[in-house]
């Protein structure tokens, strides 16, 4: 059968769909869903998205699904509050019995939200469906790269919450093994038990090569080739299996200009995933001339699969040097150019619309025409894309890039580290110093395992920190952020809120216990984050020195992402004032470029009618910019 196995597969109870931001992972899990269905008609599936920024209603666009394919879009928040109201008892004994918390200190714990909460409760949901066999198979449309990487290591995380709850009862075991003579197993060890063993079972599921599979889904562009070979490595290192590989958006075989010079930049690319993984299948999927959405063209999107051999690929005619003189930036309505007043600049966007890009060749140019302020370029997103684009490696310490201008790409993981070392060692030495001869085994366990308590979002607060500690400092004038996609960003940009509520808590626990906890540099440290929060949410809300520049693309569900990121931004008094409509198609006589143009001059229209107040730039499709040059070049013919 010449089509993927995971296409028809029937021992698979788990299909992950994941890859970059922007390269169609939700078509290809919508479409292989209903194929699936299709077949499987005795069977019970379900289709899920773990992306904050959803997008399964918008693929299906109104079109009902077969009666036992059941379509959901996870809601973390009501996934926690369920999750809760089942708990509830339970996560307060263990908190009575194993600290010097009481009600009123738990009820305030109990009552917070969590950052980092979308992959937390998917692997809690996912895995409780599959041990209860909800449904035969399990379809999921995960996040971009890096926080679907954090989805796939739950169990770790998980096992490390586990262990430390365990740790708060010890000491009630030690103690009624003492005074009772005898200890029984009660509600919360089985408790603590069956969410072991869930998370023991999902590991195994995850790991099992029959059951489960992951597909990287990527398109032949060398940024996204690059970060889909580091999801491969990463997932051999955790034991998820991924024998197939889909390069979806692939450009025909034509004589047009355009469609040769992509499709000879896309096999140049793919070249590198056959040296990389040579024992891989790679599944080829067509650029379909109508955007993939709707019963039509979901129904038949697998139809035009086909293997891709290594025999295959060009050698082409089109050089690497002809395709950049190609490359010479074509711009419609330049926007206006920033005001040298402007303290922070964040780039949103769905992924793989070029963020990134737009950033850079924003960075630059503010550079060049402002020299007498210093930019600092920045990256949040777990999974990188400044180094590539700049073609300069980009580190977790600030760079010059040239006068005028600094990168980084924070480190979220490393930032967060470094507070628990830092939580660490003060309380090494507080325990050290209250009493040599007081035994507080347990109690010293229960402290220090508290960070391992902590919510996984967590470091990506940190690494925002860390980019307002430079901002309080005023070594640079002006910052640029090269943000997560739209729906992680849109949780970041909530999260001081969030973290504000949480400091709030430990700052009235340091004080009502600070005869008996003290830890007065943590406390500092907490304190400083708190202002540094504070900092960000006084400079997102004043349109006078932040602004959230837009990048998108013309298609329909790019359309209706934006519109969901410009109504949060909204609500959080964010100024949007402009819109950069990246990758257009420019007009010629190419059946495939005329019809891309024509559907994406009606989503232009839509972009007009929707944000009429808003400059919206377009951007056309003009090869790969990369390096310093090439984003010089950019940045002067995005701004007037």
């Amino acid at each position: 059968m010449d089509e993927p196995s995971f296409l028809h597969d029937e021992r698979l109870q788990l299909l992950l769909f994941g890859g970059k931001g922007g390269v169609g992972k939700t078509s290809c899990a919508t479409a292989a869903a209903l194929k699936r269905a299709g077949h499987l008609v005795d069977k019970s599936l379900l289709l899920i998205s773990t992306d904050p920024a959803h997008s399964l209603a918008d693929s299906m666009a109104g079109f009902s699904p077969p009666p036992n394919l059941q379509i959901l879009e996870l809601d973390a928040m009501r996934s926690l509050e369920t999750f809760k109201k089942k708990h509830d008892n339970r996560l307060r004994q263990i908190a009575l019995r194993g600290t010097f918390l009481d009600d009123e200190d738990i009820n305030r714990f109990m009552a917070l939200s969590l950052p980092g909460l979308d992959e937390l409760m998917a692997f809690l949901d996912i895995s409780e469906w599959v041990i209860e066999r909800r449904y035969d198979l399990i379809i999921v449309d995960t996040a971009p790269t890096g926080h679907t990487l954090r989805l796939l290591s739950m169990p770790d995380i998980v096992r490390k919450w586990l262990e430390a709850l365990d740790t708060l009862l010890a000491k009630h075991r030690y103690m009624k093994q003492i005074f009772g003579g005898s200890y029984q197993k009660d509600e919360l060890d089985e408790f603590l038990l069956g969410l072991s063993s869930s998370v023991k079972e999902m590991e195994s599921l995850l790991q099992d090569q029959v059951r489960c599979r992951f597909v990287p889904v990527m398109i032949g562009e060398k940024l996204c080739v690059q970060e889909t070979l580091n999801l491969m490595s990463e997932l051999k290192r955790i034991k998820v299996s991924a024998e197939d590989m889909v390069i979806n958006r692939l450009f025909p075989e034509t004589s047009c200009t355009v469609c040769a010079m992509e499709r000879s930049r896309q096999m140049r690319e793919i070249e590198g995933v056959f040296e990389e993984f040579p024992g891989h299948a790679l599944w080829a999927i067509p650029l379909y001339p109508e955007e993939v959405r709707g019963p039509a063209t979901l129904t038949f999107f697998w139809n035009g699969v086909y293997p891709l051999k290594q025999e295959d690929l060009e050698t082409g005619n089109w050089k690497l040097e002809t395709a950049n003189k190609l490359s010479t930036p074509l711009v419609e309505g330049p926007a206006r150019s920033p005001s040298p007043d402007m303290k922070l600049m964040l780039f949103a966007g769905k992924g793989g619309v070029g963020k990134t890009t737009m950033a850079c060749a924003t960075a630059m140019r503010i550079a060049q025409n402002l020299k007498e302020k210093k930019v600092f370029l920045f990256s949040t997103d777990p999974a990188h894309s400044l180094s590539y684009c700049l073609d300069t490696r980009v580190g977790p310490e600030p760079k010059e890039l040239m006068p005028g201008l600094t990168a980084m790409e924070i480190d979220a993981v490393q930032e967060f580290e470094v507070l628990k070392r830092e939580y660490a060692e003060e309380l090494k030495g507080f325990l050290a110093a209250i009493s040599p001869n007081l035994d507080l085994t347990f109690d010293r366990e229960v402290m220090e395992r508290m960070m391992d308590l902590s919510p996984p979002g967590l470091d990506e607060v940190m690494a925002l920190a860390r980019a307002m500690e430079l901002l309080s400092q005023e070594r640079y004038d002006i910052f640029i952020l090269d943000s997560a996609p739209t729906g992680h960003l849109i949780r970041l940009l909530e999260t001081p809120e969030i973290i504000d509520q949480w400091l709030k808590a430990f700052f009235e626990l340091f004080l009502k216990y600070k005869k008996i906890f003290r830890l007065p540099r943590m406390a500092q440290r907490l304190v400083q984050v708190s202002k540094e929060l504070k900092l960000l949410k006084t400079v997102l809300k004043d349109p006078a020195r932040s602004a959230l520049y837009c990048v998108t693309i013309l298609t329909e569900m790019a359309f209706q992402e934006t519109m969901d990121l410009i109504r949060a931004c909204e609500g959080m008094a964010i100024n949007v004032p402009l819109i950069i409509l990246n990758l257009a198609t420019p007009e010629n006589e190419c059946p495939l470029c005329s019809a891309l143009y024509q559907r994406e001059t009606q989503i232009r229209k839509r972009f007009k009618e929707a944000f009429p107040g808003k400059s919206q730039t377009l951007v056309y499709r003009q090869g790969e910019i990369r390096g310093l040059q090439q984003l010089i070049d950019l940045g002067e013919a995005l701004y007037d």
